[in-house]
């Protein structure tokens, strides 16, 4: 393994040469005790070993087989890669081409609501990026009970209460922002990409004041708007029933009890009651606060102005839904802003089974990681690979997804870019009057 040595404001870090860039795996960027606000690191001793992947957040995959708790993605996206797993994994990776200075930033939040997922899976690896001059950044954050818990008496002497891993979350961005500059990258040229629950993080900080000005571009995938528009976030306090009954199936007599639980006792007491409670993906969410997450912020009539890119599958999670959230975002984009916001929608089925283009896969293609999975693409699944992922590098370099390899790309929901079993074309999305039977225009 062929090594390379940086000078950065905390101090000296080591890196592994990968010839075109230089990959700084599992650096440290913040501290927390369990259900305590993350501490950024600013400085070490010696030189930094970001030569290994730090530990992700413990989850369901940390205490049975990924590949039987989570068969299909594990196969998709994991399978003959190894993890190890802590509550100590703030940790992020940074993808950094060689010699770079004042390079355009692509910082990507993963997803698996907020309860899986970590920074280092095969879809999500940014070699691409940064052999296309893109400074490409994935990081670990606390989930589920870990990074989610709400219990109302676990409310600080400052009023705070949960959202721990969207706290590691905004601490992340804040390590990058005041750090990059020293890998090569522009902390003034910044874009934030999301899917999935990552996509929901990436609106949430949007709204935030603390990351005012810390975005020049926004690209979110598969769950844009949608805690704005349908899953609006609870408070701590109507969140006490459920971790109620957390406490109650872990036979102790407070949630402080758990503060000091072992890992696997504190899942198998959440994991139960998550898995059994109608909409429990809710109590996993991120919740308002008060500080960070605040109910006048977070509506459509608070998207900064920055540029935007939207995209999805044919297939996705509730296709309609999507698109009417995609939809309302981009007409409020269009009616508020000076800048764009451009959609698009994945529809090319994937070769090797019948699942067509389940939520997740068009991530394979915008990241240009085909070459990572098992399933037999033809021509047309690389010649779509090569469109979007070039869409995106165009948009992270310029703010606009256009680019000479796809169809004119004009801004607005009254068409959108569709990467097609065929074809790509710019084409019309007939969205608009069921938005306007549904919602009679109130959420505008």
């Amino acid at each position: 393994m062929q090594t390379v040595e940086i000078t950065t404001k905390c101090g000296k870090i080591k890196g592994v040469d990968e010839g075109k860039f230089v990959l700084f795996k599992g650096i440290k960027y913040a501290n927390a005790k369990r259900w305590e606000y993350p501490a950024a690191v600013t400085s070490w001793d010696g030189v930094y070993d970001a030569t290994e992947w730090g530990d992700c957040s413990y989850q369901r995959r940390s205490f049975e087989p990924d590949e039987q708790c989570n068969a299909f993605y594990h196969r998709e996206f994991r399978r003959g890669l190894q993890f190890t797993y802590s509550e100590d994994c703030q940790y992020l990776n940074i993808y950094a081409p060689k010699n770079a200075e004042k390079l355009p930033v692509a910082i990507y939040i993963h997803g698996g609501t907020f309860t899986g997922g970590s920074g280092n899976e095969a879809h999500i690896d940014g070699t691409k990026f940064a052999e296309n001059g893109i400074v490409y950044i994935t990081f670990n954050y606390r989930l589920g009970p870990w990074g989610f818990c709400s219990h109302p008496d676990l409310t600080d002497e400052n009023g705070l209460c949960g959202n721990y891993g969207l706290y590691d979350q905004y601490t992340a961005l804040k390590w990058i922002k005041d750090n990059i500059e020293d890998f090569g990258g522009d902390p003034d040229n910044i874009t934030v990409m999301g899917q999935s629950a990552g996509s929901m993080s990436v609106d949430i900080h949007l709204s935030s004041e603390q990351c005012k000005g810390f975005f020049k571009g926004a690209f979110m995938m598969s769950a844009t708007a949608l805690m704005r528009l349908f899953s609006r976030p609870y408070t701590p306090e109507q969140t006490r029933k459920f971790w109620d009954k957390v406490v109650k199936n872990a036979g102790v007599n407070s949630i402080e009890d758990l503060r000091t639980a072992d890992p696997k006792t504190l899942f198998y007491a959440w994991w139960p009651v998550f898995d059994g409670t109608r909409g429990a993906m809710r109590y996993a969410f991120p919740v308002f606060d008060g500080k960070y997450l605040k109910k006048e912020n977070f509506g459509l009539k608070n998207i900064p102005d920055i540029p935007y890119l939207l995209g999805m599958t044919s297939c996705d999670m509730i296709p309609l839904v999507l698109r009417i959230a995609d939809t309302l975002w981009a007409k409020s984009v269009k009616k508020r802003n000076k800048n764009k916001c451009f959609i698009y929608m994945f529809d090319r089925d994937l070769p090797g089974d019948s699942n067509r283009n389940w939520h997740c896969s068009d991530m394979l293609y915008v990241f240009g990681t085909l070459h990572t999975s098992w399933r037999p693409f033809e021509k047309r699944d690389f010649e779509i690979e090569k469109e979007m992922f070039s869409s995106a590098c165009a948009f992270i370099k310029n703010h606009d997804p256009n680019c000479d390899l796809v169809p004119k790309w004009e801004d607005g929901s009254r068409k959108i870019m569709e990467f097609g079993e065929n074809e790509t074309k710019f084409k019309r999305w007939k969205t608009a009057k069921l938005i306007r039977y549904l919602f009679r225009e109130g959420p505008m």
